[in-house]
């Protein structure tokens, strides 16, 4: 299983969302902490398994949030480019490729 390492903007992403459903209900924070968690997990384990959606970033998606794990399989790692609210500005991640 490759390490993963977060964009600082993803992680900062990663932390708003899961602070919103948080303030929601408590229990929905973790929900989606542990849903994350899994994307990355299986992500880490099984890279190429998820879809190419803009060659060669790849994304994995939940099915319980509206979210989606944005990456790139590298070497060394898997460089996680966004934690994506799937209905909020398409693309928005690109710029963090350069």
């Amino acid at each position: 299983m490759k390490p993963h390492v977060f964009h600082p903007e993803a992680e900062e992403e990663y932390t708003e969302a899961a602070r919103y459903y948080a303030g929601l209900e408590t229990e929905l924070g973790g929900r989606f902490y542990d849903e994350v968690e899994r994307l990355i997990r299986e992500t880490r384990s099984q890279p190429m398994r998820f879809w190419q959606f803009d060659p060669p970033v790849r994304r994995h998606l939940s099915t319980v949030f509206p979210y989606a794990v944005v990456y790139l399989e590298q070497p060394d790692r898997i460089w996680i480019v966004a934690v994506m609210h799937c209905k909020r500005k398409p693309g928005y991640w690109r710029q963090r490729l350069e």
